[in-house]
């Protein structure tokens, strides 16, 4: 009989593909609560939910981590990885969460370039992540790391024109504290995207 140290049916792959989903999710609500304007308690539940749903996925990878003598890639790279990824669905959470505690309605144009650009980042790294399980995607999925790159470049750019369009138009001071936390948040969702693909491109670069 074949004697392995892997419980049977585990599959570290697996764990990533649901937490990719997870960010799915987030990312596809969030759009939905920006362009809505407002964040409804049901909202915050549902967004809550699902950070709590990535955390307990990263618990599991880490647990089982720890138990596995034999892994697909390094040790390091499956932690950072994990973490990484929850790290987006974190931020995301929390901008949700500012945005109901500081009472920020209505519809923020800069707000709602930052979701849609944050949502291409997030399905680039899904992209990424969940081709990992195949040797062949070596392409594919560095092109999608560049991109999130590229996105996060992007995003640079998009946090000071807000800044500086809200220093502009904004004459209250406690709104301008408010939004500029908020748009330096969306920055930062972007910035672990980043993170998350060059965790990625160093697992591939390994491998090759």
């Amino acid at each position: 009989m074949k004697f392995t140290f892997l419980p049977k049916g585990f599959n570290f792959y697996n764990l990533f593909d649901e937490q990719a989903n997870v960010a799915v999710e987030a990312v596809v609500l969030f759009n939905e609560i920006v362009r809505g304007g407002t964040v409804d308690a049901a909202s915050l539940a549902q967004m809550d939910a699902l950070e709590h749903r990535g955390d307990q996925i990263t618990h599991d990878i880490i647990e089982r981590l720890n138990k596995t003598f034999i892994t697909p890639f390094d040790r390091e790279d499956i932690y950072r990885l994990a973490t990484e990824l929850d790290d987006v669905v974190d931020m995301m959470n929390t901008i949700v969460g500012r945005l109901r505690v500081y009472k920020l309605t209505g519809v923020n144009k800069n707000l709602v370039e930052f979701a849609t650009v944050i949502e291409q980042s997030v399905r680039q790294v899904v992209l990424a992540v969940k081709g990992l399980r195949k040797a062949n995607n070596f392409k594919a999925i560095m092109e999608s790391c560049v991109e999130v790159n590229r996105l996060e470049n992007v995003g640079d750019t998009m946090r000071d024109e807000s800044l500086a369009d809200l220093f502009e138009t904004e004459s209250n001071a406690i709104a301008v504290i408010k939004w500029k936390e908020i748009y330096q948040d969306a920055e930062t969702v972007l910035d672990v995207c980043e993170d998350v693909a060059n965790v990625v491109e160093s697992i591939l670069l390994k491998q090759a």
